[in-house]
C-alpha cells in the first residue's frame, strides 16, 4: 500500500501544473459572460502536460479537459449550440495534438537514453577500471567528461605492465561525442599491443602516431604523455604535445617539462626521439591530466591552478586527494565543465 501511496504522490505531482491550469480554466470560464467564454482553452492543459508526462498521463489530462469543455455547455446556458460545438472541438483537436507531442517526445527521450547506455559502454570498454597498485606503483584514476549526463568523452589513460618496466598513457582526443570515444579507443588498443612489444618507449609513441593517422581524419590529432616506470625509481617521458606531469615530493611541486617535444599523435611523430629521464623517491606521487584541468576558468576567466593544488594533493590516500581536486575544479567552473577531464594519480611504495 506504501508503494502505491508513493506512485499517486509522484502522479499527482507531475500533472498538478496541467490540473491547475485547467481548473483555474474552468473557475474563469464559469465566471465569465456567455459572450465571452474560453472552453476552447480547456486544452491548454493537455498541452502543459505533454511538457513533463508520458502519452498515456497526457491522454487522461486530454480526456478530462475535453469532458469539462463538454459539460460547460451547462453552466453557460449553451449546450448544443453551433458555438458550443466549435469550441469542443477545437479543444478536442488541440488535445489530441498534445498527446501526439507526448508521444513524440517519449520516444526521442527513450531513444537519447539507448544512444547515452550504449555510448557509456563504449567508453567503459576503452577506459578500463585503473588497477589500485601495479608493480610498487600505486594508482587512482578519475574521468569526467564535458557532456551532459553521460560519461562519454575523448580523453584516456591506460596502464600496463610490461618486461620493460610499467608503462602508463595519459592522451586527449581533438573533439568530444561518439567519435571522440572511436579515436581513443584506436589509440588505446595500440597502446596495449605495442607496450607490451616495443622495446623503445619513444618507438611506442611512432607506433601510436601510425595507428592515429590510419584510422582519424587530416584534422583530428592526440595528445598523450608516456611514462614507464622502472624499479630503480627513475621514470622516462614521451611527451606529445600533452601537458606536463607534476611531481609532488614532500617539500616541493615541479613541472615534469621535457627537453624535446614531439608533436600530438596523427601529425608525425617521427623517429629519433630520446625519452626525458627524472627520479621520484618513495613517497613521491606524480599527477597527470588531460586539458580539462588547466584550461577550467572562473567566471574572471582566470585559469585553475594546478600548483597550488601541491598540498592537497600530497594529503590523504590518492583517490581522496582525487577527490578533493575534482570538488574544486568544480567549484572554480561556473556551470560546469567545458571539456573533459582524465585525472591519473601515481605514488611509488617501498
Amino acid at each position: 500500500m506504501e508503494r502505491v501511496g508513493r506512485r499517486w504522490s509522484r502522479l499527482a505531482l507531475e500533472l498538478a501544473p496541467a490540473l491547475g491550469i485547467l481548473a483555474l480554466l474552468v473557475v474563469v470560464d464559469a465566471r465569465l459572460p456567455q459572450t465571452a467564454q474560453i472552453t476552447g482553452s480547456f486544452s491548454l492543459a493537455a498541452l502543459v502536460a505533454a511538457l513533463r508526462s508520458n502519452a498515456v498521463r497526457t491522454a487522461m489530462v486530454a480526456v478530462l479537459a475535453t469532458v469539462l469543455a463538454a459539460l460547460a455547455g451547462t453552466w453557460d446556458g449553451n449546450a448544443g449550440s453551433q458555438a458550443w460545438a466549435l469550441r469542443l472541438i477545437i479543444c478536442a483537436v488541440i488535445s489530441s495534438v498534445a498527446v501526439a507531442l507526448a508521444a513524440d517526445r517519449e520516444r526521442r527521450e527513450q531513444r537519447l537514453r539507448r544512444l547515452t547506455v550504449v555510448a557509456e559502454a563504449a567508453q567503459r570498454a576503452v577506459l578500463r577500471a585503473m588497477p589500485t597498485s601495479v608493480g610498487r606503483i600505486a594508482l587512482a584514476a578519475r574521468y569526467l567528461s564535458a557532456a551532459d549526463d553521460a560519461l562519454i568523452g575523448g580523453d584516456l589513460y591506460e596502464v600496463s605492465a610490461t618486461p620493460f618496466g610499467v608503462r602508463m598513457i595519459v592522451g586527449d582526443v581533438r573533439g568530444k561525442g561518439l567519435d571522440g570515444v572511436q579515436l581513443a579507443a584506436a589509440v588505446v588498443g595500440g597502446f596495449r599491443q605495442s607496450a607490451l612489444t616495443v622495446t623503445d618507449l619513444a618507438a611506442v609513441a611512432v607506433a601510436l602516431d601510425e595507428v592515429v593517422q590510419a584510422v582519424s581524419g587530416e584534422e583530428d590529432f592526440v595528445t598523450a604523455v608516456l611514462a614507464e616506470f622502472h624499479d630503480d625509481g627513475t621514470v622516462a617521458f614521451v611527451n606529445c604535445g600533452h601537458h606536463s606531469p607534476l611531481q609532488l615530493d614532500d617539500d616541493m611541486a615541479v613541472l615534469l617539462d621535457v627537453d624535446e617535444h614531439a608533436p600530438p599523435l596523427g601529425l608525425g611523430v617521427g623517429p629519433g626521439l630520446t625519452p626525458h629521464k627524472a627520479h621520484w623517491h618513495v613517497g613521491s606521487r606524480l599527477l597527470f591530466y588531460t586539458d580539462g584541468l588547466v584550461e577550467a576558468r572562473n567566471a574572471q576567466g582566470a585559469f585553475f591552478d594546478v600548483l597550488a593544488q601541491a598540498e592537497a594533493l600530497r594529503a590523504g590516500t590518492l583517490d581522496q586527494a582525487l577527490d578533493v581536486l575534482i570538488t574544486r575544479v568544480r567549484r572554480h567552473v561556473p556551470g560546469g565543465l567545458k571539456d573533459d577531464l582524465a585525472l591519473v594519480l601515481a605514488e611509488r611504495r617501498p
